[in-house]
């Protein structure tokens, strides 16, 4: 609903243009991930990190070089293709944010990609969760299938809140793991375009503070108190973060991508949430 009101306050000209909303809004998700770590255990961090470490790497691989051989079919040029399977196979604008100053893509190939991703993002917030009580997932399935097959870490995280406390928990950790493949990405891309600007790779600092909370809550119990009342306000703010970002959304960006990039974007998407879904439901 949250983030329905933002796309139709975006349609009707009502965001205000004097402030950098874009900016408020990842600073806020920032938080609110941050948050979301009060409520999980180390234990719970650990195993589930471990225990599909391998799944979200092969994942990865079999996006990027799924999305390779598809951009060449759909005759997408190599900048936008690489940044769209980039966004796919990682975290969506995040990641398309911090490969494109290492390959220094083009302006208006990063906008494309951009748009494409987020498009799909916001179908994914609604048709995950309907899919997921279709079949009758159960949350860690879900939340699992989640952090694997949605982009963007917001919507991630709001389409694991929809279905459960414990695919909430599930898909942000599986997320922020899969997140830090941001960092050889951007090294390996800047091979790949042999590029020598700037190429600095750092890892988001909200990744750390995530798991500095997980930490804090295990072993500071004397201020469980706190940190549940913080981790019940971040779950609220995501909803404030979900209206943001559907002001942001817009027809100009859609138009502006064409048929062919969203096409590649969306055929490399159902392949992966197609096959990753199959995979957790009989593997």
């Amino acid at each position: 609903m949250a983030l329905v009101l933002g796309i139709a306050l975006a349609s009707f000209n009502q965001i205000p243009t004097d402030i950098n909303i874009g900016k408020y809004t990842k600073t806020l998700l920032s938080y609110s991930i941050v948050g979301l770590g009060f409520g999980i255990s180390v234990e719970q961090a650990i195993t589930a990190t471990s225990d599909n470490f391998m799944l979200i790497a092969g994942f990865i691989v079999i996006s990027l070089v799924l999305g390779v051989a598809l951009a060449r079919l759909f005759a997408i040029n190599t900048e936008q293709g690489y940044l769209i399977s980039v966004g796919n196979a990682i975290c969506g604008g995040s990641a398309i944010a911090a490969v494109a100053p290492a390959m220094r893509a083009k302006e208006d190939n990063i906008a494309i990609a951009l748009g494409v991703v987020f498009a799909l993002n916001s179908v994914a917030l609604f048709i995950f969760p309907f899919i997921g009580h279709l079949l009758e997932l159960d949350q860690v399935t879900f939340g699992k299938w989640a952090a694997i097959a949605i982009h963007d870490t917001s919507s991630v995280v709001a389409a694991g809140a929809s279905y459960g406390e414990q695919a909430l928990l599930t898909a942000t950790t599986l997320k922020l793991t899969r997140a830090l493949w941001i960092v050889p990405l951007v090294l390996v891309s800047a091979l790949i375009f042999n590029r020598h600007g700037n190429n600095k790779v750092s890892i988001p600092s909200f990744i750390l503070l995530f798991i500095l909370a997980i930490i804090a809550a295990e072993y500071l119990t004397a201020l469980k108190p706190v940190f549940d009342g913080v981790f019940l306000v971040a779950k609220q703010t995501l909803v404030v973060c979900l209206l943001l970002i559907g002001t942001s959304l817009s027809w100009g960006k859609l138009k502006q991508a064409g048929p062919r990039p969203l096409l590649f974007g969306t055929t490399l998407w159902l392949l992966i949430s197609v096959t990753s879904l199959l995979w957790l439901l009989y593997f």
